[in-house]
């Protein structure tokens, strides 16, 4: 009878103590707006950057709650933060993670300043509002709640708030990673790049990053005679090069999937309209791929650039009279590589190519991220990432591959399970210019207060006790 006694008590305090443990959301709602507007109202645009100031801001918060924090740094204008909340340590650590930098702005194009925050309409308008503060508040919430609640981790749960991102990675990740991985050394890391899409003001499906393109830029060069402007020659540097250039932007490298892009394709055509599910499950189909592909190219760059590794001539640079026939013209590649391409083999295709022999393809080596296999589709962290999406917008999630780049790279690299994950964005902000990078970058509020519950469920389930 008393053992009965015992495990009916038990049971009983058992949802009392799940919901002393549940955050109060409107309590939070305020608070995580209030630093929120307080770290897009601190300018840290790269360059230079400047990013000790938003890093002495979250330690001050952390500092305030009793949460372990230091900064680092390679240079005393643009430090790091790590903190940590220890677990019992069962499992191995996981990492949030947001960047504490944003691109530059051009301030007589926003219709508000773009460091006041401004509220107005349902949205907060401001840089760094997507692109990454609202990652970085919501991690720094997260690390608060964690710490409040008292929840019991079986892992270590760090939080960094990085910089140079956008421009400079030399002085964040890289920095992280040579001089401090002993610090940060994650099982799983969570960062930026995925998201929720709603669609005419509701959440259609919600996107993880678990691979990314890779950059492998190259210039193509071709020296010739100079001459006089008035007596042509076959020769001519230019014309050698606006044919290449001509050439290579035209051409359609081989389509190759991965599980990540595969899955992608055929979760999206199960939330698209009939005419977009047929295109994206014709992708698979040889004889109508073609069409589809040359359809994307036409209308969705960014779909088009995800079947293949892609190439955008974007910088030429020739002559410096107009009556004088250059004896070099350059031309410079910004190559998106697939995660595995063969690069040796990719520029040496692209001289069958252009098929010049005046034409040479010089590769850059400079600047370039790290290669490393896409993260796991199938772990239990990509699971809870599907579960906490689910509970908090109601949608299902599909695995993304990232065109541009990102700093998961350099831990994905050291064998980091990195998964890119974002708050809710209207798909028509972009074509209104509200995007981020954009000439202004806004976020819905109703954003903001869901990403921080979301970025709850999904730590608490990936680093919470199981027993």
């Amino acid at each position: 009878m008393r053992n009965r006694t015992i495990f009916f008590v038990a049971g009983a305090l058992l949802p009392a103590l799940a919901l002393a443990q549940t955050p109060d959301w409107t309590k939070i709602d305020d608070e995580a707006m209030r630093h929120f507007q307080a770290l897009v109202r601190i300018d840290s645009t790269d360059p230079p950057g400047n990013e000790t100031r938003v890093a002495e801001y979250v330690k001050k918060v952390l500092d305030a709650e009793g949460v372990p924090a230091t900064l680092v740094a390679q240079d005393p204008a643009r430090a790091n933060l790590i903190a940590r909340l220890k677990g019992n340590g069962s499992r191995e650590p996981l990492l949030i993670m947001g960047h504490s930098d944003t691109v530059r702005v051009d301030p007589a194009k926003w219709t508000f300043p773009p460091f006041s925050a401004t509220r107005q309409g349902g949205y907060v308008y401001g840089r760094g509002t997507l692109d990454d503060k609202s990652d970085l508040m919501a991690a720094m919430m997260t690390v608060l709640m964690l710490k409040r609640s008292g929840v019991p981790l079986d892992r270590d749960v760090i939080f960094v708030s990085e910089v140079g991102e956008e421009a400079a990675t030399g002085p964040g990740i890289e920095y992280l990673v040579n001089e401090h991985w002993n610090q940060i050394e994650p099982e799983i890391c969570l960062a930026e790049t995925g998201g929720v899409h709603r669609r005419n003001g509701q959440a259609i499906y919600a996107t993880v990053e678990t691979t990314e393109k890779l950059p492998r830029g190259a210039r193509l060069v071709v020296k010739g005679p100079a001459g006089h402007g008035s007596r042509p020659l076959r020769s001519n540097a230019v014309v050698h090069l606006a044919r290449a250039v001509d050439t290579i932007a035209r051409w359609e490298p081989p389509t190759r999937f991965n599980d990540t892009t595969r899955n992608y394709f055929e979760k999206l055509a199960n939330v698209s309209s009939p005419e977009d599910a047929a295109r994206y499950k014709g992708l698979f189909d040889a004889q109508k791929a073609p069409a589809i592909r040359e359809y994307f190219a036409e209308n969705e760059p960014t779909t088009y650039s995800m079947l293949h590794t892609s190439i955008s001539p974007n910088i030429m640079r020739a002559g410096y009279q107009v009556n004088v026939i250059p004896s070099e013209a350059e031309a410079t590649l910004d190559i998106r590589a697939l995660p595995g391409e063969d690069m040796t083999a990719f520029y040496e295709t692209m001289r069958k190519v252009i098929n010049d022999p005046a034409v040479e393809i010089v590769p850059e080596t400079a600047n370039q991220r790290p290669p490393a296999a896409p993260s796991r589709i199938d772990s239990d962290a990509f699971h809870s990432l599907e579960a906490a999406y689910q509970k908090i917008y109601g949608v299902p999630t599909l695995p993304y591959m990232g065109t541009g780049a990102t700093d998961m790279a350099f831990l994905r690299a050291k064998g980091v399970q990195c998964y890119g994950i974002g708050a809710m964005t209207d798909e028509e902000d972009g074509a209104k210019g509200f995007g981020p990078h954009s000439d202004q970058e806004r976020i819905l509020e109703e954003a903001v207060y869901k990403h921080v519950q979301f970025f709850w469920e999904a730590v608490t389930s990936i680093a919470g006790a199981k027993h």
